[in-house]
């Protein structure tokens, strides 16, 4: 019903940044709250950061707080996690997330649309 894709991985240099996009699908896209998660290699999957439906809220993982930020751009369905002073533990694929529920939303059952993941890989 709700079709999401993430673009942007790419191997980048402890201390560098990233930036990735999520491109979103469909007219209600708008109502959705935003959310990044990653998961490593035999890890589970865990919250990075959550936007809310208007922008004008944000939640971030304290792993991530001062380095990362997320934004979204409602008038062209996007959702953008800007990733700065990367360290080699912020290697993982990265998901974006779309739901509709009350709340912050930091648990990956809370969001009911998925988007394929993208990596990132940064060395030491």
């Amino acid at each position: 019903q709700v079709q999401l894709v993430e673009s942007g991985g790419a191997v980048a240099q402890a201390g560098g940044s990233l930036r990735l996009s999520c491109a979103g699908s469909g007219r209600s896209f708008s109502t959705y709250d935003m959310a990044w998660f990653r998961q490593a290699p035999a890890k589970e999957r865990e919250f990075v950061a959550r936007i809310g439906w208007s922008g004008g809220t944000t939640y971030y993982a304290d792993s991530v707080k001062g380095r990362f930020t997320i934004s979204r751009d409602n008038a062209k369905n996007t959702v953008y996690l800007q990733m700065n002073s990367l360290k080699p533990e912020d290697t993982a694929v990265y998901y974006c997330a779309a739901g509709s529920g009350v709340g912050i939303k930091t648990r990956w059952h809370e969001y009911e649309y998925w988007g394929q993941g993208t990596q990132v890989t940064v060395s030491s």
